[in-house]
């Protein structure tokens, strides 16, 4: 006390903001990526991990018997007699949600884990894969600037020994998805980077690996490469650049991330537009560009429309619909069933949003005789076509297996309009259902893992069959070897061959 009483009061500030800084720092450099969790706290983390499932996830034998599911649990458990790091750790919870085949329940690293991987600098897997339809693996992009000897396109046979077919099969058995849509899973491997990604989660990175692949003259051979380090930070110094320009920038930025969600191009001598949905997520303005994008079609008296969801992993279903009232000739509802089978859980303390869950649960769902939590109102009410500026031309819908959650109910609800034909593949969205809606992250305290739990399950259409398939075209295009080689897009060159057929043909 009597030092601090000797000391000015700004430098008393300064002094508890140095230590505070070093205590964050301290903080930050004290995780340790490779820390082993004991059993004990492993198994703790994992049973609470699977209670939590069972008690709040209303899907979790949908696809997967109760018996089956019971055995994916306890496998679980009995590979937690040694410790094991966060990410060995996760990728075992990773396996047995996996079987629940729901695209929408998934684990993530805890939070420190991920500060960890962003700050880190640390080398990355420099290849990503395309998988075809016929299971045939080509390089998709290799970043090592320096060991160029294998182009676009080439077909990979091996990695360290193991035959690549093998290899991606062993890495999808981890990757949730919806039902049996092994479409999804061959591009879920096939997403710019997403090949190492899961190789890091399910095995670890080594710092060498042999790739085998097949030369111009099909003959195998090998290449050796390794992880690629970071680029290295700019030091250079720069001008302060004036407040006037950085917002400037700012407005830039905005416009090209709105312009990267959706975007339309009209071309008024095919009377064609082409727009692009990649998401239906909040903070993208989708109302008013949906808005002002079909006022303007129809000013223009256009009468084909291509829309893109083939990027499109979902977002907010009040979004999809909009669209959907735009185009669609009747009243359409967005489910036959939509139920929870819980409003609290006694694991609460762990469940993201689980005071306003509670809340927001007992004011929209109803309780039946079953005890589930209906959401009556998607069940109950019609929407019906929006007048102003509803689009009665040609529509073409590119979808593919990136095409998920919201997406799949838009293109669930249009397929079999006389007007409208779905082009591509299959959605990687379940066309039967899907759970979703309201997704609580859920911390495990231990280990900090989290997991997204899900809490509705959505049945669309209880007349189709369960097959846990997506939604299939009407036309189907795959990508072949040479379309992929030479970046052609055969479903928007089929897209254009069936607009210029209906194009009035000149005397």
């Amino acid at each position: 006390m009597l030092l601090l009483r000797t000391v000015n009061r700004p430098f008393m500030w300064l002094l508890l903001l140095v230590l505070f800084v070093c205590s964050c720092a301290s903080n930050r450099t004290a995780f340790d990526p490779a820390r082993k969790y004991a059993p004990a706290e492993l198994q703790r983390d994992y049973t609470l991990f699977r209670n939590i499932l069972e008690e709040s996830h209303p899907s979790v034998t949908w696809y997967t018997s109760p018996d089956s599911m019971a055995w994916y649990f306890d496998w679980g458990y009995r590979q937690l007699a040694d410790s094991l790091n966060e990410r060995q750790f996760r990728a075992i919870l990773t396996y047995v949600i996996s079987k629940i085949r729901c695209g929408h329940t998934s684990t993530r690293f805890s939070k420190k884990y991920l500060h960890y991987l962003d700050t880190a600098n640390l080398n990355y897997f420099p290849l990503s894969i395309k998988i075809l339809e016929n299971d045939t693996v080509l390089l998709s992009n290799n970043l090592q600037r320096a060991n160029q000897v294998l182009p676009r396109g080439t077909m990979l046979t091996s990695l360290n020994g193991i035959p690549i077919n093998n290899f991606t099969d062993s890495l999808s058995k981890f990757i949730p998805n919806d039902g049996y849509n092994a479409s999804y899973l061959r591009q879920a491997l096939s997403n710019r980077g997403a090949f190492g990604a899961w190789i890091r989660l399910v095995e670890g990175f080594q710092p060498a690996y042999t790739l085998g692949y097949l030369d111009s003259t099909q003959q195998e051979k090998l290449l050796a490469f390794r992880l690629m380090e970071p680029p290295k930070k700019d030091s250079t110094k720069r001008n302060v650049i004036p407040q006037i320009k950085e917002k400037l920038k700012r407005r830039e930025r905005k416009e090209e991330r709105l312009f990267a969600a959706r975007s339309i191009q009209i071309d008024t001598g095919l009377s064609t537009a082409y727009m692009t949905v990649n998401t239906f997520n909040n903070g993208n303005q989708l109302h008013p560009f949906f808005r002002n994008s079909f006022h303007e079609l129809n000013k223009l008296n256009i009468r084909h429309l291509v829309i893109d969801i083939r990027g499109n992993g979902g977002g907010n279903v009040n979004h999809s619909t909009f669209l959907t009232r735009l185009l669609i000739d009747q009243k359409f509802k967005l489910a036959d069933s939509l139920y929870a089978v819980s409003r609290k859980s006694k694991y609460g303390k762990y469940i993201q949003y689980r005071s306003f869950s509670g809340l927001f649960l007992s004011i929209i769902t109803h309780r039946d005789k079953n005890g589930r939590y209906h959401f009556g109102y998607y069940e109950r009410h019609k929407f019906k076509p929006r007048r102003k500026d509803h689009f009665d031309g040609n529509v073409y819908v590119l979808m593919g297996p990136n095409s998920f959650s919201a997406a799949v109910l838009f293109a669930q609800a249009m397929k079999g309009q006389s007007n409208v034909m779905l082009i591509g593949e299959e959605t990687g969205g379940a066309a039967y259902g899907n759970t979703a809606w309201f997704i609580p992250n859920v911390t495990l305290p231990e280990t900090g893992v989290r997991f997204r739990l899900p809490k509705f399950r959505l049945v669309i259409d209880k007349n189709r069959p369960k097959d846990g398939r997506g939604v299939l075209p009407d036309l189907e295009v795959r990508t072949t070897r040479d379309m992929f080689i030479t970046n052609r897009d055969g479903k928007v060159e089929l897209v254009r061959e069936l607009i210029e057929k209906h194009q009035p043909k000149t005397p």
